[in-house]
């Protein structure tokens, strides 16, 4: 869609989609669950994206071969794909205005969290859906044994357990929540501040700290760009 804009939460990367919106869609494969760190990856498919400031300020994580997450390196938001692929990925959040063409299916729905139910009635795919050429890869794998709720950011260097009683979980839909993780909403839980302990790679963490905002700061890993907590 010409003219189509997005940018970052922190306003330092801005973007502008080239070619026409395809195969708009729902992604709930465990690689996207990590990178965006809600239930699924919402946006489609584009040409490409033309950076309109702050290139410089992007970064790429392999998150599998040939294959790169973008993300803002100041706030963690995540970023349109390489066209260089011979597509694009927009995610959704980062748009400044509608799309219009809205999501259609739900792939890699086999892969999907355990927590999180698909309820909207759109057809949902195991893997990729017809009309979409691609090797499938498989899911993460567990890097930490089983006991307490326990979770990682996409590249493994962040890991935390969960080890006191959750408060309330919720999905957000503000701008901030959108821009930063890049999706439809953010679903997160809440813990006390002494109920979460990292186990490992507390140094890869980064900040992000909105300047207007009294509490709002988005945390991610510095390597991979994934929302950690």
């Amino acid at each position: 869609m010409a003219g189509l804009r997005g940018g970052c939460l922190c306003g330092e990367v801005a973007y502008e989609v080239e070619g026409p919106l395809e195969h708009a869609h729902h992604c709930h494969c465990s690689y996207c669950r990590k990178f965006h760190g809600i239930p699924c990856a919402t946006g489609a498919l584009a040409r490409g994206r033309r950076w309109l400031r702050g290139e410089q300020s992007a970064a790429r994580y392999e998150s599998s071969p040939e294959f790169y997450r973008w993300f803002c390196a100041r706030c963690g938001s995540a970023l349109p794909g390489d066209p260089s692929a011979g597509f694009s990925f927009i995610p959704y959040g980062t748009l400044d205005g509608d799309p219009v063409v809205r999501p259609g299916f739900h792939m890699f729905a086999a892969s999907k969290a355990p927590w999180w139910e698909i309820r909207d009635g759109l057809p949902a795919f195991d893997a990729f859906p017809p009309g979409i050429d691609a090797p499938v890869g498989a899911d993460l794998p567990l890097r930490d044994p089983p006991g307490a709720p326990r979770g990682s950011c996409l590249c493994g260097a962040v890991a935390f357990r969960i080890e006191g009683e959750p408060i309330l979980a919720r999905s957000c839909h503000c701008g901030r929540c959108r821009k930063a993780r890049g999706g439809a909403h953010a679903t997160n839980m809440l813990v006390s501040i002494d109920g979460l302990r990292f186990t490992r790679g507390e140094s890869e963490l980064a900040s992000y700290k909105i300047p207007e905002a009294k509490f709002y700061t988005q945390v991610f890993c510095r390597i991979c760009g994934a929302s950690a907590i």
